[in-house]
């Protein structure tokens, strides 16, 4: 049985999507731009089609509503942490160096935020209180990197790095304090030194959890009689 043939798809309305999906492209990406500046309760329609020099009305074409976008410029910042933070660590080994890289990597990119603003951390703040879909969009997020994070430690204790007693979940705890030291200490009070001190913590985190090292092989002497 032969299938009918396809029907031909239109060029003009191929061309017209692709520029649509563009548009809406670019016009995240200048969101994204101004919420780390302003936070979430920042981003308006009309700021955007400002900035865009686009009519409200087209900006509005392609979120519908200004929940729609903060939604959006959460998903699209998840997804440039996961592919600058998340992704390259996992050609690190499994274990230790692949939770060391994951670290590493989160606090550089912390680093590089210091004169904007990490979308998780000041978008915890202003909807810690709010319950609401954006509330739930960027609580998503969050759970879903530090769910990476528990089982980056859990393969590091199945590896023999770390304890077998080590819980993931107290781990990931303390080394998250340390994000939000960094955060702090770095963006607010502009204390110099700050990643150096989030690295020093983690090493001290990693040498308590970690599996003690074996003792050197002695040989014992037998006395001669």
């Amino acid at each position: 049985m032969t299938s009918p043939p396809s029907p031909r798809s239109d060029p003009l309305q191929t061309r017209s999507l692709q520029k649509g999906q563009q548009t809406r492209a670019a016009i995240l990406d200048a969101a994204l731009g101004l919420a780390s500046h302003t936070g979430l309760e920042g981003l308006s329609i009309g700021a955007l089609a400002d900035m865009m020099h686009m009519s409200k009305s087209g900006v509005f074409a392609h979120f519908g509503s200004r929940e729609e976008l903060q939604i959006s410029v959460i998903r699209q910042y998840h997804a440039r942490f996961e592919e600058e933070v998340f992704a390259p660590s996992m050609n690190d080994p499994r274990g230790l160096p692949r939770l060391r890289a994951l670290f590493e990597r989160w606090i550089k990119r912390v680093s590089m935020e210091i004169d904007s603003g990490c979308i998780y951390i000041s978008g915890a703040v202003e909807f810690d209180d709010r319950p609401g879909p954006v509330r739930d969009a960027l609580a998503e997020m969050v759970v879903t990197w530090h769910r990476a994070l528990e089982r980056a430690i859990a393969i590091a204790v199945d590896e023999g790095h770390l304890r077998e007693d080590t819980e993931p979940e107290q781990m990931l705890f303390e080394i998250h304090g340390l994000i939000l030291a960094l955060h702090h200490d770095a963006r607010f009070l502009r204390i110099p030194g700050a990643p150096e001190r989030a690295r020093a913590g983690f090493e001290r985190i990693v040498g308590f959890y970690a599996t003690a090292p074996a003792p050197p092989t002695t040989t014992r002497k037998t006395s001669k009689r």
